[in-house]
């Protein structure tokens, strides 16, 4: 049987070179390539490497990786259901992995949690080769819509309190997930007093993206705050999302519920409510630019 190969990949090392970060790479060892096909939207690769376990590549970017996913599922989730009262239905946009379900569905306050993912192949391929992302589509409160994320928002109003999106970098099919438009759709979406965090790129690499965002989403919502994760498989090593909140007295900053350091430490890797307002401490350069 001929082993697998990918356009990547070469001398035994994925290299993730692109436009988005010029003059930088990403490189990882391969130990394996376990799948590679054509999606009807995307390319996707699954490959394992001999330090971070299994990784999953949309169009030639890293997406995840089993040693430090959970830095990017536990903060781009609990920063918006931490600062939630008491968030009930959760809406995820993106996400195949099933990493944010995972995340969501250990608040149990939570009644429904609803995907919204666009590529079948990547909720196929995680549940094959991600067991512990895709452990998230088990759960009795999950329901999955494989449909376009934008065209599912169109026809809810008011339904959910806290709506997450998860999605690639702005270059691609989910380009139309940093634009206008589409924070008007959430808000359109979200009850009284609903949070939303989306992928907000990063600091070092794309301060003008994290600029025009948070301009389109204060257009929108009273409050929107930018926060970030440290990881080290994706550009930079620091991911960032945007916190906007319907609510204009609510500093989503702060969590407004606890849990005890025993709960923090039996359900997360990485978030605490420590982290969670450190996350919004920026850097002065990054602070100057969004003042």
């Amino acid at each position: 049987m001929a082993q697998l190969t990918h356009p990547t990949i070469k001398d035994g090392w994925f290299r993730e070179i692109n436009h988005m970060w010029p003059g930088q790479a990403m490189t990882l060892e391969v130990k394996q390539v376990l799948h590679h096909e054509k999606s009807k939207y995307q390319d996707v690769l699954i490959f394992e490497s001999t330090t971070y376990g299994m990784v999953l590549v949309l169009d030639n970017v890293i997406q995840c990786t089993e040693r430090d996913e959970f830095s990017y599922q536990e903060m781009i989730t609990n920063l918006a259901m931490f600062a939630h009262p008491n968030p009930k239905k959760v809406l995820v946009i993106g996400g195949g992995d099933g990493g944010v379900l995972r995340e969501v569905v250990k608040h149990e306050c939570v009644e429904e949690a609803t995907l919204v993912d666009i590529d079948e192949a990547v909720i196929r391929l995680s549940k094959k080769y991600l067991p512990g992302m895709s452990v998230g589509f088990q759960h009795p409160k999950v329901k999955v819509h494989v449909e376009d994320g934008f065209k599912f928002l169109h026809d809810r109003k008011g339904d959910f309190d806290v709506i997450i999106t998860d999605s690639s970098d702005p270059d691609g099919p989910a380009e139309s997930l940093f634009q206008t438009p589409y924070f008007k759709l959430l808000n359109d979406a979200l009850r009284d007093g609903g949070v939303i965090t989306t992928q907000c790129e990063n600091v070092w690499l794309h301060m003008h993206i994290i600029k025009e965002v948070r301009k389109s989403c204060q257009e929108i919502f009273p409050v929107a705050e930018y926060g970030y994760t440290t990881i080290p498989t994706y550009p930079g090593g620091q991911i960032g999302f945007m916190v906007c909140c319907k609510d204009g007295q609510r500093d989503v900053r702060k969590p407004l519920r606890t849990l005890s350091r025993q709960e923090e430490d039996e359900l997360f890797k990485y978030y605490s409510k420590e982290v969670h307002e450190a996350a919004f401490a920026l850097p002065k350069f990054a602070e100057k630019a969004l003042r």
